[in-house]
């Protein structure tokens, strides 16, 4: 069995996170922290959501927005 990877530490609105993943998946986790950061700061630039978690859950909810979009485009 192999050792675990020591957690990666991912940056989203200027805090810092330590995450356990794989090795081979930590690249893919990086692009994603940073999409997730990125949709964050737009939502907290935009000015109307104020609060980390709430900012959270409009990102969230956004980013999967998109992906439903996305399957539905791919059956279409």
């Amino acid at each position: 069995m192999s050792e675990p990877s020591p957690p990666i530490k991912v940056h989203i609105l200027g805090k810092e996170y330590p995450v356990s993943c794989p090795a081979d998946e930590q690249h893919e986790l990086l692009i994603a922290a940073r999409y997730l950061d990125e949709k964050m700061r737009e939502i907290r630039d935009n000015g109307r959501i104020i609060g980390t978690e709430r900012i959270a859950v409009m990102a969230a909810l956004n980013i999967t927005h998109e992906l439903l979009q996305e399957r539905q485009r791919r059956l279409v």
